[in-house]
């Protein structure tokens, strides 16, 4: 019962009511949400700033991917000093770290990744197969696309779907990754799943000049 309350405070941003529900079972933050995902970790999808900051008054112990999330640079500096190898962990969903920082658009976590030897080509161990490019180009968090590029991301990796990097660009008329993405050798023949090019996915959405652009 008590999980269920916590889930929807979390889902309907209700910080002071979730405050007074862990001030008298802390133990909560510890469990798995029916998401099969911890507290912490669910606020942060939700993109809930205040009840990520609750929980985080109650939590005793963090994994890397939870501060990543979180945008805890400082905690995240401190696991890779104390166990360099808790970079290659996954989670329990089935990211690593960066593909984690990616998502939610941590720059100075992804950096601190990266400068860490974290793989840039490690997709995720779950149905999504998703890339960290995948994961930054589809939160429109440009910066780190780049920067993954720059680190050695492959251009022309599938997630599920048989969805590429130019393929998220182009469905989002994002002229200057596409134009970054071309001159890292993306490839425009690439189809999905569906037989569509990025070409194709570009036009869909209305942004003509950019399929023209993208036609094989």
């Amino acid at each position: 019962m008590s999980l269920s309350v916590l889930e929807e405070y979390i889902e309907t941003g209700n910080h002071q009511d979730l405050d007074l529900l862990l001030s008298r079972n802390p133990e909560l933050v510890k469990e798995q949400t029916s998401h099969e995902i911890s507290p912490l970790m669910l606020a942060c999808y939700y993109q809930k700033t205040q009840i990520v900051q609750t929980i985080l008054k109650y939590i005793t112990s963090i994994t890397i991917h939870e501060a990543c999330a979180a945008g805890l640079t400082e905690q995240v500096q401190l696991m890779l000093d104390q166990k360099p190898e808790v970079i290659n962990e996954l989670s329990s969903h089935g990211f690593y770290p960066l593909g984690i920082a990616a998502h939610f658009g941590k720059e100075d976590i992804v950096r601190i990744l990266l400068r860490n030897h974290a793989n840039p080509n490690a997709y995720s161990q779950n149905g999504f197969q998703s890339y960290p490019i995948h994961a930054a180009l589809l939160n429109q968090h440009d910066n780190i696309a780049k920067m993954l590029i720059e680190a050695g991301a492959e251009v022309n990796v599938v997630q599920n779907s048989r969805i590429s990097p130019l393929h998220i660009a182009a469905q989002q008329g994002n002229i200057d990754l596409i134009i970054i993405l071309l001159e890292n050798g993306a490839h425009i023949q690439i189809q999905n799943d569906q037989g569509k090019t990025a070409s194709d996915l570009a036009a869909e959405k209305g942004f003509h000049e950019i399929a023209e652009i993208l036609k094989a």
